[in-house]
């Protein structure tokens, strides 16, 4: 299940062979990669038949024929039990969990991982060197290498390596979308560039124009490759844990920067509900994995380490009735798989199953003894409970022998019933019938509070108080984490075509005008200001430049050969200054004012699905307007005005097991989860 990487050994025009990043092989025979090559398999035929259907209704609404329509209702009906048949599959693909565990993961409860977002390829090729050549007035074919380092990054972020290089990809790659949109994308005309990306859940594929959807996929994407790097984790080591902690956390802050940024995605997998609903379920993993690290060293068998755990496992029972929660809600629980929801469920009960096994576990083997701090298990006890029965107070139950078994026998029937409970929802998703270990873990779970309540049921019992509900509290709360690399620095593909400031999609200018430079004693006529590209200002009108054809407020792109669009006042006065009588041809370009008409509406396709979540997306900035010509004093002459301006840069208990080869004692601190073959040590639980 390793990740395969791509020998790269090419290097850009620059030289750097560190340019080009790493995706993982697709065609390598992974599990990862035969669930993603499915997906897309599974993506184009619910296409397929989408278009069908699409092209059926259009034919019913068309035709009067009752044969006809009879004929087209019936193709109808195959078409939905075909295209109901494709999203059961797919969600089968979003059920296979177990491709993104750990490979030596035996003994841990499976996490969920989200599956990356699907996309076409695209060819920037012939769109951008056509811009070029029309908005720049350069050559497009001369920019093919930028072109193609563009579509190598584009084409690895398909296949990215599940760790921390995969995210930097996407990094890269969503750095460079803001740079790539500046140069090519104005607000008053269309590319003719289709991105296109498939709903991570319903396969439906969505299409526009602008580079919103981009950029709002690729950190989805980013966030599921997250979630995969923390299912990955090796759930029985600190480190490990660790890793899927920080991991959930990051994929959490990354999906709500994507929730608070991009707000009009049409697509179901990244609506505010469902990125809503993605981001407790991160949270929830994260809360359940800083319980692992809290109960790996092993847990105390004392009576205030096992009330912290009670609350710990309480927190995490609570996280995960929320993320359910949210999954019934209307629009999600119609996309969400019923694997997660069901997941869900099972965890609820089983946390909250082991909460009451502890607190009864504390109650029923620890008895409050004289060498005891009577207030501070008084206070404990107090904080574990919101409410006691009606007529109980801590004090009590701490010291009357007969209340505190009472007590803690009311919560092992909670802590059996909770467990069967899990145990009768894993029976009832056939999804989850696929998961033997977390079925070994539930039964484990189960026979173990079984066991506790038949060790301290010696007579007769008939006063079945109910156990109150167990307050949650944890010491570390899983809280979104907003990674550093969700944007990093890189080098503009495009840079060659000038400062992106002035040189831009926004930006409209005349076409190169050669004009010819002659001093009349060392005065060339004209002062120049800016960095680059410097600008002409203050320019005599009678001067021979200004006969030529120039301009104030031109921007000088060349002298002789040398291309200036980078060069500052210093670089170019260098290179006027020893200009000779016969003097020199300069490039200039004029800013033509213009005022650009709304933009047209981005074409967005949500496949025809009914209720599909959508909301066109407009490529305009109300703030993008053409830079106003600025009136400038006259100054003194180029070679004199140029000098002054230069450029400026013991005794413990274990969480239960599946595996059930193991042959370590039950005080040893290494497994996470208890073995239903070990239950005969008095010293230590779970």
């Amino acid at each position: 299940m390793t990740d395969t990487l791509l020998p790269n050994g090419m290097k850009n025009s620059r030289g750097d062979s560190n340019y080009f990043r790493k995706g993982c092989n697709p065609f390598a025979q992974t599990g990862r990669s035969k669930l993603q090559n499915k997906r897309a398999s599974l993506n184009q035929q619910i296409i397929k038949e989408m278009r069908m259907r699409a092209g059926a209704e259009n034919l019913l609404k068309a035709t009067s024929n009752n044969k006809v329509k009879e004929m087209v209702l019936l193709e109808l009906s195959y078409v939905n039990a075909n295209l109901q048949l494709l999203m059961g599959q797919l969600e089968g693909l979003n059920s296979s969990v177990e491709v993104y565990q750990n490979t030596h993961e035996t003994a841990n409860i499976p996490l969920i991982a989200l599956g990356l977002k699907e996309t076409k390829e695209i060819n920037f090729s012939t769109p951008f060197k056509d811009f070029i050549l029309e908005h720049y007035s350069e050559d497009g074919n001369s920019f093919e290498d930028e072109i193609a380092d563009l579509m190598d990054l584009r084409q690895a972020c398909r296949t990215p390596s599940r760790s921390e290089a995969g995210v930097e990809l996407f990094a890269k790659y969503y750095s460079h979308l803001p740079l790539m949109e500046s140069r090519f994308f104005a607000p008053n005309r269309q590319t003719g560039i289709f991105f296109t990306w498939y709903d991570s859940f319903t396969g439906v594929p969505v299409c526009q124009q602008n580079l919103s959807l981009e950029k709002a996929s690729i950190l989805f994407n980013m966030a599921a490759l997250y979630s995969q790097i923390g299912t990955r984790s090796d759930r029985q080591t600190i480190v490990g844990l660790e890793e899927a902690i920080s991991s959930f956390q990051k994929a959490a802050g990354v999906l709500n920067h994507l929730k608070e940024t991009f707000t009009h995605t049409p697509s179901y997998d990244m609506s505010p509900a469902m990125l809503s609903m993605l981001i407790r379920m991160m949270l929830a993993q994260a809360q359940e994995c800083l319980f692992e690290k809290t109960a790996l060293p092993g847990i105390p068998n004392q009576f205030y380490s096992l009330m912290k755990m009670a609350q710990e496992a309480s927190k995490v029972s609570e996280t995960y009735d929320q993320v359910h929660q949210s999954m019934i809600q209307t629009p999600v629980k119609d996309n969400v798989p019923l694997f997660w929801s069901t997941m869900s469920q099972v965890k609820t009960n089983h946390y909250r199953s082991m909460a009451h096994y502890f607190v009864a576990s504390a109650l029923l083997d620890h008895q409050l003894g004289p060498n005891d701090d009577e207030d501070k298990q008084e206070k404990t006890l107090s904080q574990v409970y919101d409410r006691l029965p009606e007529g109980r107070c801590p004090l009590d139950i701490l010291k009357k022998k007969d209340e505190r078994e009472r007590i803690g026998k009311a919560h092992i029937r909670r802590a059996i019933l909770g467990h069967e409970e899990a145990l009768r929802i894993y029976g009832l998703c056939h999804h989850l019938n696929k998961l033997e270990i977390l079925e070994d873990i539930l039964k484990a779970s189960h026979q173990r509070s079984l066991k506790k309540h038949s060790e301290n049921d010696e007579e007769e019992f008939t006063d079945y108080t109910e156990a109150p509900d167990i307050i949650s509290k944890t010491e570390h709360k899983a809280e979104m984490e907003v990674p550093a690399t969700t944007k990093v620095k890189v080098s503009d593909f495009f840079q060659r075509l000038g400062p992106l400031s002035v040189f831009s999609a926004k930006q409209r200018w005349t076409a190169p005008r050669t004009i010819r430079l002659r001093p009349e004693d060392r005065d060339l006529g004209f002062t120049l200001k800016g960095e680059s590209p410097v600008q002409v200002v203050s320019l005599d009108p009678l001067c021979p430049a200004a006969a030529d054809g120039l301009k104030e407020g031109d921007y000088i792109v060349a002298v002789g050969d040398t291309d200036c669009k980078w060069s500052g006042v210093s670089d170019v006065m260098r290179l006027l200054k020893d200009v000779n009588e016969e003097g020199i041809d300069i490039q200039v370009v004029s800013m033509m004012d213009s005022n650009p008409p709304m933009p047209t509406k981005s074409a967005t396709f949500c496949g025809n699905l009914p209720k599909t979540y959508s909301m066109i997306c407009l490529a305009y900035d109300d703030d993008d307007k053409n830079p106003k010509s600025r009136k400038v004093t006259k100054k003194s002459s180029f070679l004199s005005w140029g000098l002054k301006n230069k450029l400026k840069s013991a005794s413990t208990l274990s969480l239960p097991t599946a595996d059930h080869a193991s042959t370590q004692p039950w005080n040893k601190p290494y497994p996470t989860f208890p073995s239903s073959s070990s239950y005969n040590n008095d010293s230590v639980l779970y």
